[in-house]
């Protein structure tokens, strides 16, 4: 995918098609969110891009042959939501369905990888309905405000984490995410898998934010894939830079080496016609090729010890 034809185009101003009366957002310098909701409409526009997403899954669920099930969405919808009876697939479920199935392979496949992390916009079911291994952890990082109705609405259907496993919810709030993760137990000299769908990003330097969370929690040969905003690339590139350039710099500076994901290739491999429109998220897949910083520290810390121990080795000989 060299250009973003076939993506919905934004002008560099794409944020504020937001209203800024809605919220306000800062970085803080480890990757953290400081979001303040500021409801003067009916619904915060957070918490509307979060249904809508659950209405797409919603519709999914109840095609003739689905990409996937998720028994869950239908809580989050209104109760006379419109089925979707047409035959091609929105981006949207080709996305969530590739992200599910990676998820399940990696977590399948590799051996000790028990660390899941989902950055969402709250309403995330995966830690619910997807057949996670025993002793997998889920970490989610999302808004806490919807986070915390979502999980309300959750508990009265009835949603249960799968057997064994632990669930452990992380505010996008928080002022260092990468503390905040580690405080609720993640260890960056364990295996981890990333991925990232929904996850408000206000600005470039938001993502970029987050991709050095990411990397310097991610041990070398982890996964991050996931969607990001097509208007982040839009931003960025002149005439001469494409899309893909554009993210092989952005995703390289931060560890990662990057494959943009067609659309078009994952619906062809499902068996399933893309709809017709253009889309506003770019679907990605990276691999780690840094060490984590948790890496990095303990090998400087056994550097330090085997210095330490040679040099009383050689006192001990004079």
């Amino acid at each position: 995918m060299d250009s973003l034809v076939g993506f919905a185009h934004a002008p560099a101003t794409a944020i504020l098609r937001r209203p800024l009366t809605s919220y306000t957002s800062r970085t803080n310098r480890n990757g953290g969110f400081n979001l303040t909701a500021k409801l003067n409409d009916e619904i915060d526009p957070l918490l509307q891009d979060a249904i809508n997403s659950a209405s797409l899954r919603f519709r999914e669920t109840h095609r003739p042959e689905p990409l996937f099930v998720d028994p869950y969405a239908g809580c989050f919808v209104h109760p006379n939501a419109q089925m979707d009876m047409k035959q091609c697939s929105h981006h949207y479920c080709l996305a969530t369905k590739y992200i599910d199935d990676k998820l399940l392979r990696t977590v399948n496949h590799i051996d000790g990888l028990k660390q899941v992390v989902l950055l969402t916009d709250g309403m995330d079911t995966r830690p619910y309905r997807l057949s996670w291994p025993t002793s997998t952890i889920i970490f989610d990082i999302s808004p806490d405000w919807v986070f915390n109705g979502a999980a309300g609405k959750l508990k009265g259907v009835g949603a249960k984490i799968p057997r064994r496993c632990l669930f452990l919810h992380v505010p996008l709030e928080s002022s260092d995410l990468q503390q905040t993760l580690r405080a609720k137990g993640f260890n960056g000299n364990r295996p981890s898998i990333w991925a990232m769908q929904g996850l408000p990003v206000m600005t470039l330097a938001n993502f970029e934010d987050i991709l050095l969370t990411v990397s310097g929690l991610s041990m070398n040969g982890c996964g991050f894939l996931g969607e990001l905003p097509a208007w982040l690339a839009e931003t960025e590139i002149v005439t001469k830079t494409s899309a893909r350039e554009w993210m092989d710099k952005l995703f390289m500076n931060n560890g990662f080496r990057v494959d943009m994901i067609r659309y078009e290739e994952v619906a062809k491999s499902l068996g399933k016609e893309l709809a017709a429109g253009p889309y506003k998220n770019i679907l990605f897949s990276a691999e780690q090729l840094r060490f984590s910083d948790d890496q990095m520290e303990t090998w400087r810390k056994e550097f330090q010890r085997v210095e330490e121990q040679g040099d009383e080795e050689g006192f001990e000989e004079l």
